[in-house]
């Protein structure tokens, strides 16, 4: 690991990145319905994980990486997407980064020695990713992220687009908006400095090869007071930018504002969600079945976002 990444995580904890040091201590999932992962080849990133299987048939893994002082495994239980995975029959991968890599236990999406290609953290989950497809056989891969795991999941899903069926950001921003800490402050208050067109030939150069960008679902509050929401908005227009979808429809569901960016066959491929009155967090509905449960960072709202990413990626 690089020599400076206690330091530049020390300096994140005192400006408040990501802050979430009042996240309440959850029940532990139970451990035995998680198996860990091991021998998954190089990890520089000295991350670690645990994988889901809800039975032998199951063919399709869901990343799912977690917030800021957040259990991972603690997270899919919480969020819905557990009972998801148990309810809809796919498997379901945890990486868990350590207070060792980052005080607060971000994963370090604004330090480019671990959001670069084949470097550091990023390596490291692509490497978890690929042993885990392998050892499940898994047929389609999927990648969602809290917080500073949505915008990891943002890094993941532009250097190794070819390994996705679908993403979905939560409460995240876009790669590349920021590559040190003070940028990563600056995007995190007032939203990218870069235009949607800026990012999406930013991301293109990063993977020149891409001409297929996977579906991408994206979820934020209006009143998020630790990620500006335009951080969002300009991940979805990043994203159609890419994909170059040109049909884009707006509509208004219960509490939150969508947008969308459809096909030509009109399907739609990218899904921009605004709750309003919802500050930083994974939204939650309790009262749905597998809608998930309301904890720290887990607001209730009438959509529950594991519910609704499910369904975008057409798992159910």
């Amino acid at each position: 690991m690089p020599n400076n990444k206690s330091l530049i995580s020390a300096a994140a904890v005192a400006l408040g990145l990501l802050s979430m040091a009042n996240f309440a201590t959850a029940t532990e999932a139970k451990s035995t319905q998680f198996s860990s992962l091991s021998q998954f080849g190089d990890n520089p990133g000295e991350l670690t994980a645990s994988y889901f299987k809800p039975s032998s048939s199951a063919k399709t893994l869901v990343v799912l990486l977690h917030g800021c002082v957040q259990d991972a495994k603690v997270l899919a239980k919480q969020s819905g997407f557990l009972a998801q995975a148990k309810a809809h029959n796919f498997a379901l991968l945890l990486p868990q980064q350590s207070k060792a890599n980052n005080i607060k236990q971000c994963f370090n999406w604004f330090s480019a020695p671990d959001t670069d290609r084949d470097k550091g953290e990023t390596l490291s989950l692509k490497n978890m990713i690929l042993r885990t497809k392998k050892t499940l056989e898994a047929d389609k891969v999927y990648i969602a992220g809290l917080s500073a795991g949505g915008a990891m999941a943002s890094s993941i899903l532009v250097n190794y687009p070819e390994m996705f069926d679908g993403g979905a950001v939560i409460a995240g921003l876009p790669y590349p908006c920021a590559d040190s800490l003070i940028k990563a402050i600056s995007c995190m208050r007032t939203g990218p400095s870069q235009t949607a067109d800026e990012l999406a030939a930013l991301a293109r150069k990063t993977s020149p090869k891409t001409s297929q960008w996977p579906p991408l679902y994206v979820i934020t509050g209006d009143s998020d007071n630790v990620v500006n929401a335009d951080n969002s908005a300009k991940l979805a227009q990043q994203w159609a930018q890419l994909a170059a979808l040109k049909s884009f429809s707006m509509s208004k569901e219960n509490d939150s504002d969508v947008m969308q960016w459809s096909d030509s066959n009109k399907r739609s491929q990218i899904k921009l969600v605004t709750i309003s009155g919802m500050d930083h967090g994974l939204s939650v509905n309790p009262d749905v079945e597998n809608g998930g449960e309301v904890a720290p960072f887990l607001p209730k709202a009438q959509l529950s976002a594991a519910k609704d990413i499910v369904d975008f990626w057409q798992l159910n």
